[in-house]
């Protein structure tokens, strides 16, 4: 069997140099596509300027993430209410993962867990070290890349604050408010922490020292199949929250008040 034949190649296609790069967090920013196309197929909605900067709204209206390289800030920014006059943002740069972002992003698109969320569970998970230092606490990964912290000074607002660097610099830095809900900081701490490599296309490396990579052939078929099954999945969970939501009750559930109209009828 010749290589066009094999499995999940097309017909005439010629592979292509990517690479496989750890740490993420040092990856470099990817292709921005990774979070809006996830969330367009969330049901979001595209609300970008012609020609302008990328702009998208939570079905609800009430979450936006905008992405602007040109601007003095570039970078992302996600901006949010949590009711009558409860407002949180995030202010990511450039340069941050896009599969770390996509912690944040793709947990936009789904209910918060029953369980209580616990910023510091993934990373510790992943061997990170965490720590009070200077009176704030800090968690740093193994290899002294990366960071997230909790500060809260005496005199402002508590906030998250987490980056990555290498010997060259800082990479990226993002900043939560501390209104910020939970269990989106923990989402985005959980990719942070996600030993996995991340990959990019030959050109698009960091010039970093840092970093390990390791090349692969991918064909183009490859790359839309892998990219369209994250848009099927969110597809699926959108409608089957839909459905959920529009289902009619189960008959013969208990209720908590028919329960207690039963015992006063005792």
């Amino acid at each position: 069997m010749n290589k066009k034949a094999r499995q999940g190649w097309g017909p005439g296609e010629r592979a292509e140099q990517h690479y496989l790069v750890q740490p993420r967090t040092l990856a470099g920013a990817g292709d921005i596509r990774h979070v809006s196309e996830f969330l367009r197929a969330s049901g979001w909605r595209d609300t970008s300027p012609s020609r302008g900067p990328l702009s998208m709204d939570s079905p609800e209206r009430t979450v936006r993430i905008a992405y602007d390289p040109d601007s003095p800030h570039a970078g992302w920014i996600v901006h949010g209410r949590t009711g009558p006059g409860g407002e949180w943002s995030a202010h990511l740069s450039r340069q941050i993962p896009v599969e770390i972002l996509a912690g944040l992003s793709d947990a936009l698109t789904r209910p918060p867990s029953a369980h209580a969320p616990n910023v510091w569970t993934p990373l510790r998970e992943q061997n990170w070290h965490t720590r009070f230092e200077s009176g704030h606490y800090l968690a740093t990964s193994p290899d002294g890349t990366a960071w997230m912290q909790y500060r809260q000074d005496l005199d402002g607002p508590g906030m998250w604050w987490t980056g990555a660097k290498d010997t060259q610099g800082t990479s990226w830095t993002a900043l939560f408010t501390p209104t910020t809900p939970l269990h989106l900081v923990q989402a985005f701490s959980a990719e942070l922490a996600n030993p996995d490599p991340v990959m990019r296309p030959r050109g698009h490396l960091p010039h970093s020292t840092q970093i390990r990579t390791w090349s692969v052939s991918v064909t183009p078929s490859q790359l839309s199949a892998w990219q369209q099954a994250r848009v099927t999945a969110a597809r699926a969970a959108t409608w089957a929250r839909t459905n959920a939501r529009s289902a009619p009750p189960r008959a013969g559930a208990p209720t908590y008040a028919s329960a207690r109209r039963a015992r006063n009828h005792r």
